[in-house]
């Protein structure tokens, strides 16, 4: 721990009114399930998913939950308490749908897909009422899943001082309390949710940061990796391992020098540094590597610089950020 952490942790345990509000225990997110998933009617009744052989979107639910479960130390409990699977296609910006002929059209010659891409997200919170559900203090959550180009961003927020959350904001005073939608794809495995979780993750946590500058913005210190910061690489980000080279590049097998197991310890760091490589995070595996980075995230108790030394409380719910 360096000086200026242990003076900021010694006048916090001396002013307690410093302090913020302490996160619960532990936290138990209620989720709203809406799988786009429209019945083929030239197969016999099957469904979009099971016509292209892709995956079942309840099982890469649980799988998604067991792993931030893990991920979290058991912190993060997840709970779908409704699913809606739709028998629909989700409505563009524009108002324009794809029809079961137009998109496996579009799929099988790998283009002319509809622009603008993105999903009517006004539309899809007045057809499921879902201010009224947040209201109503029945969810936390919504979850949306869907095919390739359902124009779904990975996450957006939506309420009163709704901020930038790896897609645009969704400001609205009429429902109490901030709420994520995130957007899955079950053409693709739990790797890509761990990544949209993640993101997730980075835009709050460097909202929760944003106005500690330098060193005490530890946030930028968490993320840190070796060719942004030669010799102080943290825990890196979602898409660059502490040594990775370009976005993505979680194989790399080159050792750097890490301060990442100190974050285990946080906020007591012992100045812990050590070579790693891609040994560490699963040689290039998106699932692997993202529940190692998901694993560093700091959630110990107090708080330092008046924020919370639990940052799984942030990601999760985004209305203890201040």
């Amino acid at each position: 721990m360096n000086a200026l952490d242990y003076l900021q942790n010694w006048l916090d345990s001396l002013f307690p009114s410093r302090r913020e509000e302490e996160p619960p225990t532990s936290i138990h997110p209620r989720i709203l399930l809406i799988i786009y998933n429209p019945v083929i009617d030239s197969t016999g009744g099957k469904r979009l998913n099971e016509v292209l052989d892709w995956n079942d979107a309840d099982e890469l639910c649980r799988d998604y939950i067991a792993d931030l479960r893990e991920s979290s130390g058991g912190y993060a409990e997840y709970e779908i308490v409704e699913r809606i699977e739709l028998d629909a296609w989700p409505v563009k910006e524009d108002g324009f749908r794809y029809d079961h002929a137009s998109y496996l059209d579009n799929w099988r010659r790998g283009h002319g897909w509809h622009q603008p891409d993105t999903a009517d997200y006004e539309a899809i919170i007045a057809e499921f009422d879902l201010l009224k559900r947040v209201n109503a203090d029945r969810i936390d959550e919504v979850w949306l899943f869907g095919f390739p180009y359902a124009g779904f961003y990975e996450s957006r927020m939506v309420g009163p001082g709704a901020f930038w959350c790896n897609g645009p904001a969704i400001p609205r005073t009429d429902v109490s309390r901030r709420f994520v939608i995130m957007g899955f794809n079950y053409e693709r495995k739990v790797g890509p949710m761990l990544e949209s979780f993640g993101h997730r993750v980075e835009s709050i946590l460097k909202h929760t940061w944003r106005d500690q500058q330098g060193e005490n913005n530890l946030w930028e210190r968490y993320t840190r990796y070796e060719k942004m910061a030669p010799g102080r690489a943290g825990c890196g980000t979602v898409h660059y391992a502490p040594n990775s080279e370009s976005d993505y590049d979680w194989g790399n097998p080159n050792k750097v020098l890490s301060n990442c197991d100190d974050w285990l310890a946080f906020p007591n760091f012992k100045g812990t540094v050590r070579r790693v490589d891609a040994t560490e995070w699963g040689n290039g595996d998106i699932r692997a590597h993202h529940k190692w980075w998901l694993r560093h995230l700091p959630r110990a108790s107090g708080h330092t610089r008046g924020i919370s030394n639990n940052w799984w409380w942030y990601a999760v719910d985004p209305n203890a950020v201040k």
